[in-house]
């Protein structure tokens, strides 16, 4: 009974989150000055195109129902909650009407999951393990020169980071393409690998900063828990080093890196915006890019709400299975 009560906490915590989220997320646009219906009508004036004003008052009504904007507040905020939920639907793009946000959000959403879910996951691994080494033995020479890298590379935003590497990777060493540029009919060999080409700078520029983190977070973790008494007593029992470090230091270590990768991958909905627009790479944090540019707001909007919905989940999903991970968590 007492675990019921938790999951429904933590679930009921979970739509009061997705909730709040999403009504600023609709309310935040509409105090914006611009108007999207005359914003695109005017687009379609400046083309050549004609119209009188049966016709002009014909496309308002069309676009103001097309875009949400019929009735009041309250209505247009009821009619958008409910798309989101049932249908998933965000409208149509108005910067690339009327092709729906969903679409656009389909065709971009592969690249930034397969880009940064695959460089955090990388960055999650290495940094554990050299942080776990380093420490273990905090006064060896390799263990300081690999802290004092990361402590160098950590605070480096990763934008900067992209930047450099495009300017010796890209520009003074010609090795890797400036902008994202694919090859070949989709998931074909030639596709598949010209991805990955494109891929590399943009995820070594988010691995090393990420990486960072995770060795400086688990090494001082490890040398704590180094000298905590149940390590102590595990020595005096005679048991060897790389019992006491995967069986005693290792579990201990790493449960704090498991909330925050999940969190990572939570994040990496809102894509590493800087870094995808830096390399023209067609992610999410691209598409965002060029909603705010354009004024687009359903786009916007839309990518944003899947960006709290990520986090949120992710945040959830940690909460749940956190117990199961964590036997002092389950005997309370």
């Amino acid at each position: 009974m007492r675990l019921l009560g938790q999951i429904a906490t933590r679930l009921i915590s979970y739509v009061l989150v997705i909730a709040f989220g999403l009504t600023v997320v609709f309310f935040v646009p509409r105090f914006a000055p611009n108007d999207p219906v005359e914003a695109m009508l005017a687009k379609v004036s400046s083309q050549g195109a004609y119209m009188d004003a049966a016709q002009s008052d014909a496309l308002r009504a069309s676009l103001t129902d097309a875009f949400g904007l019929q009735g009041s507040l309250l209505t247009q905020y009821w009619n958008f909650v409910k798309r989101i939920v049932l249908t998933g639907d965000f409208g149509p793009s108005l910067a690339m009407y009327p092709t729906p946000v969903s679409q656009l959000i389909a065709q971009a959403l592969p690249w930034t999951f397969g880009l940064l879910l695959t460089s955090t996951l990388i960055a999650w691994v290495l940094g554990n393990f050299v942080g776990l080494l380093a420490g273990w033995r905090p006064n060896r020479v390799s263990s300081r020169i690999m802290e004092g890298l990361a402590i160098i590379v950590y605070p480096i935003p990763y934008y900067i980071l992209a930047l450099v590497l495009s300017i010796l990777f890209s520009y003074i060493w010609p090795i890797f393409p400036l902008t994202a540029s694919v090859h070949g009919a989709p998931w074909t060999f030639a596709f598949i690998k010209s991805v990955v080409w494109n891929s590399i700078l943009p995820a070594l520029s988010i691995v090393l900063v990420v990486f960072g983190w995770w060795v400086i977070s688990v090494k001082a973790q490890t040398t704590q828990l180094a000298e905590e008494e149940f390590s102590r007593y595990a020595r005096l029992k005679g048991l060897p080093d790389r019992r006491i470090l995967t069986r005693y230091i290792l579990p201990n270590a790493i449960l704090p890196q498991i909330t925050f990768l999940a969190l990572q991958i939570g994040l990496m909905f809102n894509g590493s915006i800087v870094t995808e627009i830096l390399f023209e790479y067609p992610g999410l944090g691209h598409l965002i890019y060029m909603a705010v540019i354009q004024g687009d707001y359903n786009l916007l909007m839309g990518t944003i709400s899947l960006s709290i919905i990520a986090v949120a989940t992710a945040t959830m999903i940690i909460d749940l299975i956190y117990p199961l991970l964590d036997p002092r968590i389950r005997a309370r």
